[in-house]
């Protein structure tokens, strides 16, 4: 054989080995992701606090940082120093009842001791020991009194009327001013930034000290303690899986071999799409798949952006 022949046979089986190395090695293949949450904050205002660093792991529930609460504070004392005020405005109508129902009281013994004489000039008058005319000034006295009585307690009742009209007129200005405390109170606990879900810090978008503004990201959170590995099927694949479906998972070791995992099939999706350029299939001439996700659990050598290859036929 020709030395040029041997270098050319040589190139080929090199060209075939290089394709044979890339081949996808078993049914589908994709990346490996995560549910990532960014976190954002609810309120404009200085960052205080802010110790959270990338890699961190948060637990659900906990603080990570703290906004400038004293605008809050401010506004909170001020609405609250407004509902005092309008309460000194009201009007406290009791001394003055106090005052006419004492009257009363000395209207209603004289009307005691008026009503005695009436019975005592009654008898005399039966032993004509006594006139019609006295009868007649003592029943004017019973009525004039009666009628204080009446005036006073009419007095009481109109006046209690009056001022109880006057003070709700006033104090229906209290009940906005404690729905603004409230909200006010609501924007001031969410001042405290709270971390949703337990996870690792993935990426940290802002440093304390800074000033945020409302629904601006300061940092994204995952859970890695289950990842997902988001693959692609054919057509003809598709009727083989089924939610639920236990599959295997092999990840790139880092030395041209795959580590096995088990994984659950989570997520078909119900439309197809072409294939994505960096992602194979088992039929290389398929134009349209379907994304699929498969769960498994992590044992800290899975990593969000690693390649992952699926067996379904576990």
């Amino acid at each position: 054989m020709k030395p040029t022949s041997i270098v050319k046979l040589s190139i080929t089986l090199s060209i075939l080995a290089a394709c044979n190395s890339t081949q996808l090695q078993h049914d589908a293949a994709g990346i490996f992701e995560s549910d990532e949450v960014i976190v954002s904050s609810e309120e404009a205002g200085k960052l205080l606090h802010f110790a959270v660093n990338e890699g961190d792991i948060l637990v659900k529930d906990s603080v990570v940082a703290f906004i400038d609460a004293v605008p809050f504070n401010l506004q909170k004392k001020q609405v609250e120093a407004n509902i005092k005020a309008l309460a000194e405005k009201t009007i406290d109508v009791q001394p003055e009842v106090k005052l006419w129902k004492d009257q009363i009281a000395v209207l209603q013994t004289q009307l005691a001791n008026l009503l005695h004489e009436k019975q005592r000039i009654e008898n005399l008058l039966k032993s004509d020991a006594a006139t019609t005319k006295q009868l007649d000034d003592i029943n004017f006295q019973i009525e004039y009194i009666k009628k204080q009585i009446q005036v006073n307690q009419q007095q009481i009742a109109v006046r209690e009327s009056s001022v109880a009209t006057q003070n709700r007129s006033i104090l229906s200005e209290v009940q906005p001013l404690e729905k603004q405390i409230a909200t006010i109170s609501d924007k001031e606990n969410r001042t405290k930034v709270i971390n949703p879900i337990n996870g690792t810090v993935l990426t940290k978008y802002a440093m304390e000290g800074e000033i945020t503004g409302v629904g601006k990201a300061l940092y994204k959170i995952a859970d890695l303690t289950t990842i997902n590995l988001r693959a692609y099927i054919s057509a003809n694949q598709l009727a083989k899986i089924k939610l639920g479906q236990q599959v295997k998972v092999f990840a790139d070791d880092g030395t041209d071999k795959f580590k096995e995992y088990s994984g659950k099939i989570s997520w078909i999706s119900d439309k197809a799409e072409f294939t994505p350029k960096t992602i194979q299939t088992k039929d290389e001439r398929a134009n349209l798949v379907y994304a699929i996700k498969i769960t498994i659990k992590n044992d800290g050598f899975l990593k969000i952006g690693m390649y992952g290859e699926v067996d379904l036929n576990k």
